[in-house]
């Protein structure tokens, strides 16, 4: 995590060796934008045309092209400030569009949901403060990753469970064993952010008061 940047091209994050650019019209952010176009579509069928087949196809896609976009980033030396705002952005829409979705049909709890979304405001709160002091986003970091991936491949196949009765024992047993696995890891992902951000306000307190003094 560290300050915004100035220059138009600076190193990553430490342990990388891409270079983060401006550039806009890449492949990988073009995927980045199918897969946010993909989230109104799969609500559309899921909750106004109830086809219910052609949404676990979108979410399916969606989903597991998650790596798509950052792996083709490093590998054609393509990573942009963009793209590292349109990856997670996708993520965390698929997300919540499918939980909301997913609540509203009864397919997952509210209280699955209602704990998803309260790790997000908790993400949320520890943004702005991050932002008061200075500081961009965190760095996505693996364990965030893993969860985010978990849920995404849990979802499809929760969906598939409700639509296809014969094999909704296996379905669901698989989509809940993803679902809390990665519902555990999001949190502890939080919780690994929150830490590092208030390392680093208080040493900016720190610092500041030292230079007061």
């Amino acid at each position: 995590m560290s300050r915004r940047p100035a220059p138009a091209e600076h190193p990553a994050p430490s342990g990388s060796t891409a270079v983060v650019g401006d550039r806009v019209l890449t492949l990988p952010n073009m995927i980045s934008f199918v897969r946010l176009a993909g989230v109104p579509l799969f609500l559309y069928l899921f909750l106004v045309v109830r086809a219910d087949v052609a949404a676990i196809v979108v979410l399916a896609i969606g989903g597991t092209s998650d790596w798509v976009d950052g792996w083709l980033a490093r590998r054609l030396h393509q990573v942009s400030r963009l793209g590292e705002l349109l990856d997670p952005l996708a993520d965390r829409l698929y997300i919540l569009a499918t939980l909301l979705a997913f609540t509203a049909r009864e397919v997952v709890p509210w209280q699955f949901t209602a704990a998803l979304l309260a790790r997000e405001l908790l993400l949320l709160g520890s943004l702005g403060v991050l932002r008061r002091y200075g500081y961009g986003p965190p760095p996505v970091h693996y364990v965030g990753k893993t969860a985010t991936f978990l849920l995404l491949a849990a979802f499809p196949i929760l969906l598939l469970a409700t639509a296809s009765p014969a094999i909704a024992t296996a379905a669901g047993a698989i989509g809940w064993g993803l679902a809390w696995w990665g519902l555990v890891l999001y949190w502890v992902a939080g919780a690994m952010y929150v830490v590092q951000a208030s390392r680093l306000v208080r040493a900016m307190r720190e610092r500041r008061a030292g230079a007061a003094a």
